[in-house]
């Protein structure tokens, strides 16, 4: 046995809320459902959360609620002492990530992992920050100094951004600059300094949040997209992992957000009043500024136009195209108000800003 099976482990009646739990503590994406003899009942894994969150279904609720959801109730595994070459043929075949070992009762003694048997150290994408906004609402903190560069803690929110995107595995990234470019430049030169290989696309109007792109070359991977002015600690490879699994030709990174009402909502039929809500509680996702790209994406981007990342989303469905949605549950923050900002301080400096 190579793992502590305890950090994966978890019954059919465990709160998914703990799953989570169990999932983020391993690191490795996933929880086995086991009997108390630890015979495998099924498995839970980063995306089976993320589509749940999706569903509205409250993280109280038992995981083998998300075991009946799921389309195949049979697990995959193979037995202790399948050789590396067939364990990674399995994995491939079936397009998964992470593959339980059981003995010869049937009872889980070990895992493996797709990043064990084919060590993927570089992620296949490239990555553009969207830098070039005024930050107009965060005047005057923007009068001189472009929002990217605002010090959060004892460095600028964009060097955190590259950081997280170097730590992730992507060594291209490009950077989109319009208002003070200079400053932004200075400080990060080639990139080489963060451990990353930084080029600029510069724009000589504002073109909206992905006109930008239209200014780069067509990729040849597939092309994460995040915003300039975010603080988040979402996890890049999982969101690569849900995109193809969807084979998705764009995925959103979506936030929940929840409206209180203040009042009692009145629901009527012509004028007959039909129910009283009193003060209810609305949930939506919301756009959280990060986007995964197929290459094939870029065609339908103009050039040197301005282009929403509305529009292109709005292009690609009327084109039939497959978008799909990625709900972050790491900590995430828009830096887009004075509040924001204070915001991001206090979390970074409470130790709030991790997985």
């Amino acid at each position: 046995m190579t793992k502590n099976l305890e950090l994966f482990l978890i019954g059919p009646e465990t709160p998914i809320s703990q799953a989570i739990e169990k999932i983020d503590r391993n690191s490795k994406g996933i929880a086995l459902v086991t009997d108390p003899e630890r015979h495998l009942i099924g498995t839970i894994t980063d995306g089976d959360i993320r589509r749940i969150i999706l569903a509205g279904i409250a993280l109280d609720n038992p995981v083998s609620l998300i075991l009946e959801r799921k389309s195949n109730r049979t697990p995959l595994s193979a037995p202790q002492g399948t050789s590396a070459g067939e364990l990674l043929k399995i994995m491939q075949q079936h397009i998964i990530h992470q593959l339980p070992l059981l003995d010869e009762q049937q009872r889980v003694v070990d895992l493996v992992t797709l990043n064990e048997l084919m060590p993927e150290q570089v992620l296949p994408i490239q990555a553009v920050v969207m830098a070039g906004g005024f930050g107009k609402r965060l005047y005057p903190l923007t009068d001189e100094t472009p929002k990217p560069m605002l010090p959060v803690g004892d460095r600028p929110l964009m060097e955190h951004i590259i950081d997280q995107l170097r730590d992730a595995g992507i060594e291209k990234v490009n950077v989109t600059t319009h208002f003070m470019p200079e400053k932004i430049k200075k400080h990060f030169g080639n990139g080489r300094g963060f451990g990353v290989n930084i080029e600029y696309v510069s724009e000589d109007r504002p073109l909206g949040t992905a006109g930008a792109l239209g200014l780069m070359e067509k990729p040849d991977q597939p092309m994460l997209v995040i915003n300039g002015d975010i603080l988040t600690r979402v996890d890049f490879r999982s969101m690569l992992d849900f995109h193809r699994e969807h084979q998705a030709d764009l995925t959103v990174a979506v936030r929940r957000y929840d409206l209180q009402i203040p009042y009692g909502v009145i629901e009527t039929e012509g004028v007959q009043i039909t129910q009283v809500r009193e003060k209810p509680l609305y949930t939506f996702f919301v756009n959280a500024g990060i986007y995964l790209l197929e290459p094939n994406v870029h065609q339908f981007i103009p050039n040197n136009e301005r282009f929403d990342m509305t529009d292109l989303i709005d292009r690609l469905i009327a084109e039939g195209r497959t978008v799909i949605s990625f709900p972050i549950r790491e900590y995430w923050l828009d830096i887009g108000q004075p509040d924001d900002y204070k915001q991001a301080q206090e979390d970074l400096q409470n130790g709030r800003v991790h997985n």
